[in-house]
């Protein structure tokens, strides 16, 4: 039944507007403005509601990432952009802030303004 429908993800945040220029402005996603309640950011298979929450409880794991074709341009443009990449005590990661898991994939975790957990994958 839903292996076949539309998945559609949120992320709470307290500021639609920082929320703009983070999502839209920072990471480049084509947002359409659904005030008061949320920006989304449409592809092909999924939708992400950015949606404004009265209280943002950030969660301590990923909450929301991509998988990258490459991964260090993103990190390059994302980092030139301002975003710093979050360093994890005990987890070897590279100058980058990137984490080789024991698969070989190969992620970096950053945060937005609300300190939700984001994670690129390459």
């Amino acid at each position: 039944m839903l292996n076949d429908a539309r998945l559609v993800g949120f992320v709470g945040v307290s500021d639609l507007d920082v929320a703009r220029h983070f999502y839209g402005g920072v990471l480049r996603l084509q947002l359409e403005d659904a005030r008061p309640f949320a920006l989304v950011h449409e592809t092909a298979t999924t939708q992400l509601r950015i949606t404004l929450v009265d209280e943002v409880r950030a969660a301590p794991y990923t909450v929301l990432g991509w998988s990258v074709a490459d991964l260090d341009a993103e990190i390059d443009l994302l980092a030139a952009a301002g975003v710093t990449f979050n360093r994890y005590p005990g987890m070897e990661q590279d100058e980058r802030g990137i984490w080789t898991s024991p698969s070989g994939a190969r992620i970096a975790w950053f945060h937005d303004p609300d300190g939700n957990n984001l994670s690129l994958q390459g």
